[in-house]
C-alpha cells in the first residue's frame, strides 16, 4: 500500500469493534470525571485543579516515555503544531472553566457539545477524505438532539455574564475541535500519542496556572481526602491515561466519527451523579440516551 493510501485510510478508518468499546470507557471515564471536579471543588478551585492535574500528569507521562524508551526529542517536525495544539488545549480549559463561573451548567453541556459539528466542518477544508455524507449528518444532528432532550432547549440570556459564560463555552468547544484537527492534520499524526499528549499538558500547565492567579482561586485549608481522591482519579486516570488514548485513536481512526462519540460523555455524567450523588434520572433522559445511540449507529454506517 502506498503512503497516499495509507494516509487516506487512516483518515477515513471507520471505527471497529475495539475502538467503539475503547471510545466508551473513555467516555464513561469522562462522564464520571464531572463528578470528580464537583467533588474537589469545595477545597481546590477549577482553574487550579487544572494546572495541578497538568503538571503532575505531566511528570506522569514523561516517566512512563522515559521507561518505554518513547523518544521525546527527536526532530520530527511536530514542534510548531505540538506548540498549537498544546496552546489550543490550555484556551479550552480557560473558557471551559471560567464559563462554569458565568452559566448553568446545563447551558455549558449544550454549548461545549457543539464540538463535533466544529471538528466536522473542519475536516471539510483540513481532512476532505474525511467528509460526512448526508445520513452521517443526520446522525450527528440526531445526537445532538438527545443533548437537548437530556438537558433542554436553552432559555435567552438574560444577564449578559450568562451570554458571556455562553460564548465563552463555545470558545471551549471550538478549540478543543481546532486541537483534533491539528493532531489529525499536522505532522503531530505520525508520533506517539504520548508526546501528543506532553505537549498539551507542557504548555497548558502555566496557561491554567496564570489564569487562576487571574481569577484570585486559593486553597485557604488542606484538601480532605474526597477531594485529593477525586483529584488523583483526574491528573492519573482521565489526564494520564485516557486522554493518551484517545490522541492514540485519533491517530489511527476518523476523527469525524470518533467526535461524535462525544455526545456519550454528558449521559454518563448524568448517569454517574445519579449513582455518586444521588440525583435524579427522568424519562427524557432515557429518551436521550435513545436518540444519541440512534445518531451513532447513522454516524458510523459504513461507507
Amino acid at each position: 500500500m502506498s503512503s497516499s493510501s495509507s494516509d487516506t485510510h487512516h483518515t477515513t478508518r471507520p471505527l471497529d469493534a475495539f475502538a467503539v468499546a475503547l471510545t466508551v470507557l473513555l467516555c464513561l471515564s469522562w462522564g464520571f470525571n464531572q463528578v470528580a471536579v464537583k467533588l474537589a471543588i469545595h477545597d481546590i478551585p477549577p482553574l487550579l485543579q487544572g494546572a495541578i492535574r497538568s503538571v503532575v500528569a505531566a511528570i506522569i507521562v514523561a516517566l512512563w516515555c522515559r521507561l518505554r524508551g518513547i523518544p521525546l526529542f527527536a526532530r520530527d517536525g511536530t514542534l510548531w503544531p505540538g506548540l498549537a495544539a498544546g496552546f489550543t488545549f490550555g484556551v479550552e480549559f480557560l473558557c471551559i472553566y471560567q464559563g462554569l463561573a458565568y452559566t448553568t451548567a446545563t447551558r455549558a453541556v449544550l454549548f461545549i457539545y457543539l464540538a463535533p459539528f466544529f471538528v466536522v466542518l473542519g475536516a471539510r477544508i483540513f481532512l476532505p477524505a474525511d467528509r460526512f455524507k448526508l445520513w452521517q449528518w443526520i446522525g450527528l444532528c440526531l445526537s445532538f438532539a438527545g443533548m437537548l432532550v437530556a438537558f433542554g432547549l436553552p432559555t435567552p440570556a438574560l444577564d449578559p455574564r450568562q451570554t458571556l459564560g455562553d460564548i465563552l463555552m463555545i470558545g471551549g468547544a471550538l478549540t478543543w475541535a481546532i486541537t483534533t484537527l491539528i493532531i489529525k492534520a499536522s505532522r503531530l499524526n505520525t508520533t506517539s500519542a504520548e508526546k501528543v499528549m506532553l505537549y498539551q499538558l507542557v504548555i497548558s500547565a502555566p496557561m491554567l496556572a496564570l489564569g487562576a492567579f487571574a481569577a484570585g482561586e486559593t486553597m485557604t485549608h488542606v484538601p480532605d481526602a474526597l477531594a485529593l481522591g477525586a483529584l488523583a482519579y483526574q491528573t492519573v486516570w482521565v489526564v494520564s491515561v485516557t486522554f493518551v488514548i484517545w490522541f492514540w485513536l485519533i491517530k489511527n481512526y476518523s476523527a469525524n466519527r470518533l467526535s461524535a462519540f462525544s455526545f456519550l460523555t454528558p449521559l454518563f455524567g448524568v448517569a454517574a451523579g445519579h449513582l455518586v450523588l444521588g440525583d435524579p434520572l427522568t424519562y427524557a433522559f432515557a429518551a436521550a440516551v435513545a436518540l444519541v445511540a440512534g445518531g451513532l449507529v447513522l454516524v458510523n454506517r459504513p461507507r
